[in-house]
């Protein structure tokens, strides 16, 4: 077996400069023409695109990843996190271990994944794809899903084992959409309690939490963090075109993150694969659009080589929109978004594991 990469060794390594590998060759899909503001060429009539493959997307030439800080943490991230559940979508390993490992040879270091995770085979998946020196070149976060002390505790262990590393970067509580959550986790042999003494005993470097029902159990988490004289390292939450019109993240949580100086992970930029069905924006505004707030970084789930390189080039070819092209993305989107309907992860039960799955809140069984 590998030998895990030690704490000191990805400290010191972790900030070093990846190399940009060649190109993908064929032709393109999904390419920005380019209009005032930096914006994306307007989405074609019709049927919604596919999801494009290995061949269909050429990245530019020499292509650099933008980079930008984690709140106040100290640490630059990639402007793109690879998503942690699609890891374990691919059949064959093999083909995980290829995209995890074309991501980071290509300038993503922010990997994302959760304990829970197809039952913890993302996990698996992705600490195999990290070794032969990978894990070193990566920003590594995972999440948990128990609500006390014990659980977390026991759960965290799982990960550091499944993910086969002695340090994991971030660790966010998962799923925080209950009222009665944060006074859960913050009170006494509560899950925060576990984050904080592996944090000092040297297990993770920063804490998070994220949650995708309702901006106000989000405040309600950060008001109940300040209470306890605690803050958030970073805060992860759904940033996309529908999410303006209907409890809007964006609106009431990402300006109290940015005068906390917490790293915003924007989270579901395609809705889940519901926004790109409607037709009123392309995959490149999906991508661009979070990208143009004040977000550190901005996840999204890469199942393929083809919706890797898609995110890939959003990355390399991002220009802040501007105030024109945001309010024309809007426009088009004010109507479909106004009642939640294609963010089905605030309106339905369609995206909460913890509520399929409630042992996991009390149990280290997946």
């Amino acid at each position: 077996m590998t030998k895990r990469p030690s704490r000191r060794t990805i400290l010191h390594t972790i900030g070093a400069g990846l190399a940009l590998g060649a190109c993908a060759r064929s032709a393109q899909v999904g390419q920005s023409a380019s209009l005032p503001g930096g914006g994306a060429q307007e989405p074609p009539k019709g049927a919604p695109p596919e999801a494009p493959g290995q061949d269909d997307i050429v990245l530019p030439p020499g292509g650099v990843m933008p980079t930008r800080p984690l709140g106040r943490t100290g640490v630059n991230v990639s402007l793109v996190g690879l998503g942690g559940f699609h890891m374990a979508v691919p059949k064959d390993e093999q083909e995980s271990t290829r995209i995890v490992r074309f991501a980071i040879d290509h300038g993503i270091t922010f990997l994302d994944n959760c304990w829970d995770y197809n039952d913890g085979e993302s996990e698996v998946r992705m600490g195999n794809a990290l070794q032969e020196g990978y894990r070193q070149k990566a920003f590594l976060m995972t999440k948990l899903d128990g609500r006390t002390r014990a659980v977390a505790e026991a759960q965290l262990e799982q990960s550091l084992r499944r993910l086969r590393t002695d340090v994991i970067d971030l660790v966010q509580m998962h799923e925080i959409i209950r009222m009665n959550e944060p006074a859960q986790i913050f009170g006494p042999g509560g899950a925060m309690e576990a984050l904080v003494a592996a944090k000092k005993a040297g297990k993770i470097r920063f804490i998070g939490f994220t949650g995708h029902k309702d901006p106000d159990i989000h405040l309600a988490t950060l008001k109940m963090a300040e209470q306890q004289g605690f803050t958030f390292d970073a805060v992860q939450m759904p940033l996309n075109v529908m999410d303006p019109h209907y409890r809007s993240f964006e609106k009431l949580v990402l300006p109290e993150l940015t005068r906390q100086g917490i790293g915003v992970l924007g989270m579901k930029p395609f809705g889940g694969g519901e926004i790109i069905k409607t037709g009123a924006v392309t995959p490149m505004d999906c991508l661009h659009y979070p990208m143009s707030l004040q977000t550190s970084v901005v996840i999204t789930g890469c199942d393929s080589m083809g919706t890797l390189k898609q995110a890939l080039k959003a990355a390399y070819t991002f220009q802040p929109l501007g105030n024109e092209r945001v309010s024309a993305i809007l426009a088009r989107t004010a109507e479909l978004g106004a009642k939640g309907k294609y963010e089905q992860f605030k309106t339905t039960e369609r995206f909460d594991g913890t509520t399929k799955n409630p042992h996991w809140l009390t149990t280290a069984k997946v």
